[in-house]
């Protein structure tokens, strides 16, 4: 039950509650990524070794991302055919199965890139260092000789490099251009006939149905036309021999008629099904061929170091363990614990001992010095009552009582001064002795004053070095908090947080806006299959983008304005100029896509 607003103690108890929860799942999860999970891939090959990886992967529900350019009145509410939600449920695992390969493409794609456009011996650094244990071995004889039968084992391994670069990007771009093309065909066919879907379904499903398959038909054919790529590089997979991608059409009778029955339908969305799990196979065999290294790949050299170091480490504590007769990691655990236990002690327990000192003995500690108080003005009585005594004496006359001790400490100067010229007769008859008992006093007084000013600026300043002596573990213990709370939370990618993920946000902004202006391009020079590698590039960025921000507008409450915004940009027809009106208006309006020294 949520929390009224007249009871604010429950609102902050709520929020209370609701950090404290989102931080233990956060460790929670942490620590189950070390595990295999029950849906892990390790389970399923393991019950389906014969399924490729990548459907295996996308078996599960993906988030979700952008919509269907449907009506705000869906299918499913209208009510006039029980079969419109297979439709809408064929239409989404389109949109989902064909975005996850172009992001599985683009990743890989970046990856080549990035390494293209790196120096050579960034490009030598990747070939013989980056590319597995065995091809390190299979270089490194390959230089030798070269070296041996006088040739240039620099330039031959930079040339290889560069046509395996050249090769994978050159495949990986064309099968993401045949995906996007493929993506925003069926983007454009659900937005024609979006409204004709409400109004007269009988007619629009069978028609979409027809054009959806058409459409499989043209990305079969794209794709062996892109064949012809690969023919250039040596080694090249030959697509049609290894996997002949070839999708299942239509009936004949179901092309030539409009008024088609339930199971007609039903067997017309099956059928997109089984054509989108041979895509999927297809690309699960074709893709792992050029996809960018593993981690274990690319790293293998840092882990065999790391290994051979952690090794050589473990045989230097064997020597040193109790198992080969030797006491000294006893003696240095034993050193390490008492080290550990004076630093608590010293910089964590005793501190924080004399802060609760200071802080809850102030009364008992005003009451002291109240006392030393009363001593010292004891002394300072005593001493101008023996002034007093001494002036009026020496004088022969009285003095008021409020007469000052430093004017009457004049005349015992001058009258010691008298008194040391015959001191031996001054010291048995006359007034040196009560003269320098008079300085003695004086000079407890003196003494006393000090000493209690140096008291209470001692007792003052007692917190202080409290404070001081406790920096220490107070710093450890903000850095040890800092790197747990960066572990927990964090989140690779655009959608988490912080300003790395608002920056990477803000350049999805910009790469959308991109690809509106070539998208526009291309369809002014009337380039018909760029416009569609653009726009389906296009949907990409933008499925992306709403990924990405979703959580973080929600949060803020922007979410409804932001997801209208974002199919905004989607629609074909809308024009270029209200477009780029639109991603201005993102980049400067809403929060989670706001710089964060613009943040309030």
């Amino acid at each position: 039950m949520a929390a009224s607003p007249e009871n604010p103690r429950n609102e902050s108890t709520t929020d209370v509650k609701t950090l404290v929860s989102k931080y233990s799942n956060n460790v929670w999860r942490k620590l189950l990524s070390f595990f295999p999970s029950r849906d892990s891939n390790l389970l399923d090959k393991i019950s389906n070794p014969q399924l490729p990886r990548n459907t295996r992967a996308r078996s599960r529900r993906r988030k979700s991302g952008l919509p269907l350019p449907l009506p705000s009145k869906s299918l499913e509410c209208s009510g006039i055919i029980p079969e419109s939600s297979r439709v809408l449920d064929m239409l989404d695992s389109v949109l989902e199965h064909v975005l996850a390969s172009l992001h599985d493409i683009q990743k890989s794609l970046r990856f080549w890139q990035s390494r293209e456009e790196g120096s050579g011996a960034q490009k030598l650094y990747f070939m013989v260092f980056e590319r597995g244990p065995w091809a390190f071995i299979n270089g490194t004889v390959q230089l030798i000789h070269e070296c041996v039968s006088g040739g240039f084992p620099v330039q031959h391994l930079c040339h290889n490099v560069v046509a395996q670069i050249s090769e994978r990007i050159a495949v990986l771009t064309s099968l993401q251009q045949c995906l996007a093309q493929f993506l925003a065909q069926v983007y454009m066919e659900v937005d024609n006939f979006g409204d004709n879907l409400i109004k007269d379904p009988e007619i629009s499903l069978p028609s979409l149905l027809i054009a959806i398959n058409s459409l499989f038909s043209k990305l079969e054919a794209s794709i062996r036309r892109s064949h012809e790529i690969s023919q250039g590089f040596s080694g090249s997979v030959d697509w049609n021999s290894s996997f002949p991608l070839l999708f299942d059409k239509l009936p004949e009778a179901n092309l030539g008629g409009y008024q088609w029955t339930d199971c007609q339908i039903i067997d017309a969305v099956n059928l997109i099904h089984m054509n989108l799990q041979k895509l999927d196979c297809f690309l699960s065999l074709l893709v792992p061929k050029y996809r960018k290294p593993r981690r274990m790949t690319l790293y293998w050299f840092r882990y065999t170091c790391g290994a051979i170091g952690l090794t050589v480490c473990s045989v230097w504590l064997l020597r040193h363990s109790s198992l080969m007769g030797s006491s000294d990691i006893d003696n240095w655990i034993r050193e390490a614990r008492d080290s550990t236990v004076s630093f608590w002690s010293d910089h964590v327990e005793q501190p924080l001992l004399s802060i609760r000192d200071e802080l809850f003995e102030t009364f008992r500690r005003r009451h002291k010095g109240v006392m030393e108080l009363e001593e010292v003005q004891l002394t300072a009585n005593s001493l101008h009552r023996m002034l007093l005594a001494f002036s009026e004496q020496t004088k022969g006359e009285n003095f008021p009582e409020n007469v000052s001790d430093q004017k009457m400490m004049e005349i015992v100067m001058v009258r010691y001064e008298k008194e040391l010229m015959h001191p031996i007769q001054s010291l048995l008859g006359g007034e040196l002795a009560r003269a320098l008992l008079i300085q003695i006093q004086k000079l407890k007084l003196d003494i006393e004053t000090a000493m209690l000013e140096l008291n209470q600026i001692l007792r003052a300043n007692e917190i202080n070095f409290a404070i001081l002596a406790a920096l220490p573990a107070f710093f450890l213990s903000l850095i040890f908090l800092m790197l747990l709370r960066a572990w927990v939370t964090k989140e690779t990618g655009a959608d988490g947080r912080g300003r790395i993920a608002r920056l990477q946000r803000r350049l999805l902004v910009v790469e959308v806006e991109k690809r509106i202006m070539q998208f526009q391009n291309c369809v002014d020079l009337g380039l018909e299959e760029d416009a569609y590698f653009m726009f389906g590039l296009l949907l990409y960025s933008l499925d992306h983008l709403y990924k990405a921000v979703e959580r973080h507008a929600k949060a803020t409450g922007e979410w409804l304005s932001l997801r209208q915004d974002i199919i905004d940009l989607a629609k074909p027809d809308l024009k270029l100029a209200y477009k780029l009106t639109v991603t201005s208006r993102m980049e400067q309006v809403y929060e989670c896509l706001l710089p964060s020294s613009k943040r309030q």
